[in-house]
């Protein structure tokens, strides 16, 4: 997949935002270099799902570091890698810290995404703790998590959730299902193949037309 810096230059390129943004001295070197190759592994399996514009080059699948969608998506999973090998909480810590200061978008490196996600202009979204599938969309303001009692949502295959929707509490979220732009759906069931608005317990229901995998990702599997 070609990137657009070489290897070493996006890891000049982030341990740089770091360190000018966390000043304290303690290095972030090592941990980004040791995470970087499983990172752009994720990262190109991901990718290659998203048949969208920004996402392709001459038919070939491209990671632009500009693009802020693609880099937000490159940060937590950086992040989150590092996590996994509980070997530098301080630099897993910044890089989602970084992703916050950079782009709005909240997930905690211990929230484990699907392995085909895609954010669009997630300024203002939070997405905790659930348990997701693969083709998962996000868009501005959305809020994914537990409730009070400590509930967390289980979402399908093909969600996609735009602008300003919440999926909290004890939900169950079916596959290939739309959830309509200020959407709140608090412990209710949302059978597949829907378009949920609306707020719980009132949530409307309409069968979708569109096939997410399809018409989002614009994949072809």
């Amino acid at each position: 997949m070609p990137f657009s810096l070489e290897p070493s230059e996006l890891k000049a390129y982030v341990c740089g935002q770091l360190n000018h943004l966390f000043p304290d001295g303690r290095a972030v070197e090592a941990a980004i270099e040791d995470a970087l190759p499983a990172t752009f592994e994720r990262l190109e399996h991901c990718f290659h799902h998203i048949g969208q514009f920004y996402y392709r080059q001459n038919g070939r699948v491209v990671f632009n570091h500009l693009n802020t969608d693609q880099y937000a998506a490159f940060l937590y999973l950086l992040s989150n890698v590092i996590h996994k090998r509980e070997t530098d909480r301080d630099t897993a810590t910044k890089l989602y810290a970084l992703n916050k200061a950079l782009h709005g978008l909240d997930v905690f490196y211990a929230v484990e995404l699907p392995s085909i996600f895609c954010f669009t202009h997630p300024v203002g979204t939070v997405i905790g703790r659930a348990v997701f599938q693969d083709y998962f969309c996000a868009y501005q303001n959305v809020t994914v998590g537990g409730d009070l009692d400590g509930n967390l949502p289980t979402i399908g295959r093909g969600v996609v959730m735009y602008g300003g929707s919440r999926v909290v509490g004890r939900s169950v979220v079916g596959d290939n299902v739309l959830i309509s732009a200020g959407a709140s759906i608090l412990g209710q069931e949302i059978p597949s193949g829907m378009v949920a608005s609306g707020a719980s317990p009132n949530i409307l229901l309409h069968p979708t037309r569109r096939d997410v995998v399809r018409d989002v990702f614009e994949d072809q599997p």
